[in-house]
């Protein structure tokens, strides 16, 4: 498979290592509009062909798929721009920036017949794949009750830099940037922990979302510090259970937890991703009666870069997939409209 990357931001950096070091994967090419960091980005991976256009590299076409590594907002146009070539398209999340747009991008691929899938880096953890196996084969009986969590603390510790200072952080943190704040960064990542550990969907949403004051005049040079740092979400999922779903960039002693509960009529489980070490702790059989937790083993599973190398190879798209997060994207916007309405919201 022949690979280019689309943007080489950051995130690029993990594609370019995780795809290199699949066998049979070659990254051919590189993208970006900041002719710098393309070349540093392409010498630092080997990359023989540089292009300062997706057009540019379209025109090229001596590849089969995209990892898409743009901005937010970008994700949209360039992705369906990528379709209509004819290749498969592995993007990073969000999706897009609202609901409509991703079941655009959806609806393109399917039609295509291609392969497209959403870089959920969480679902790589392996307690979240193994927790939701036990709960889909009923091990915890009907799900009754969910709680889950994403927290960083970035906006109080420099463990990842000084967010007051440098634009990789401040555009985060800024609509008039792209950003969505935490729930368009993080909150999309706990939302899909909680929908796909607990083997459940989404009905209702009543959430709030809170922005503090961070500098004065909540500005910093460009940017208009506008974003949610906060949010929390009330649940209906579609089997009747309830649940709350909550996320912050301000949980001083946490780097990056994600806790998912799942409480059900005969026992609990919970999957936790803290920092790259994953745990499972369950509440099964006898042990509800002295709640008692233990913790079980887990095997090693296959990482998202794997299972599209493998979708791309079979011309079959896995999870996760362009509609699985144009759902999840419907459970964003959803979040958005309560907050400015004060009402429950139904997903449709």
């Amino acid at each position: 498979m022949r690979l280019l990357i689309l943007g080489t931001g950051g995130m690029a950096n993990q594609h370019a290592a995780r795809f290199k070091a699949i066998e049979g994967v070659s990254v051919v090419g590189g993208v970006d509009v900041v002719p710098e960091r393309l070349a540093a980005f392409c010498t630092e991976h080997s990359i023989a062909n540089h292009f300062t256009s997706l057009e540019e590299a379209l025109a090229w076409g001596e590849f089969d798929a995209v990892a898409n590594v743009t901005p937010d907002s970008i994700h949209h146009p360039t992705t369906l721009q990528a379709i209509a070539a004819g290749k498969h398209v592995f993007c990073e999340k969000p999706l897009a920036t609202d609901a409509v747009k991703a079941m655009e991008m959806t609806e393109a691929i399917e039609r295509a017949g291609k392969v497209g899938m959403v870089n959920f880096t969480y679902r790589n953890s392996p307690a979240l794949q193994k927790g939701r196996q036990m709960v889909l084969a009923g091990e915890i009986g009907a799900v009754r009750h969910v709680e889950a969590s994403h927290l960083q603390s970035w906006l109080v510790g420099r463990h990842w830099g000084d967010w007051k200072s440098e634009s990789k952080w401040l555009w985060r943190l800024s609509k008039k940037h792209g950003s969505n704040g935490a729930l368009g960064d993080i909150g999309i990542h706990i939302v899909d922990f909680a929908s796909y550990g607990s083997g459940l969907d989404v009905a209702h949403v009543f959430a709030r979302l809170k922005t503090f004051n961070k500098a004065p005049g909540d500005r910093i040079g460009e940017y208009d510090l506008d974003a949610n740092d906060s949010f929390t979400m009330n649940v209906d999922f579609t089997n009747g259970a309830i649940g709350t779903i909550q996320a912050t960039r301000t949980a001083a002693g946490q780097m990056d937890q994600l806790r998912l509960r799942v409480y059900g009529e005969t026992g609990s489980v919970e999957m936790i991703y803290d920092t790259g070490t994953s745990t499972l702790r369950a509440c099964l059989g006898e042990d509800v009666h002295t709640a008692t937790w233990r913790d079980l083993p887990f095997d090693p599973v296959e990482t998202n870069y794997q299972r599209f190398v493998q979708a791309v190879r079979a011309g079959k798209t896995q999870e996760p997939s362009f509609r699985r997060a144009a759902n999840i994207q419907k459970v964003l916007d959803k979040a958005i409209a309560s907050d400015l309405s004060h009402a429950d919201e139904a997903l449709g």
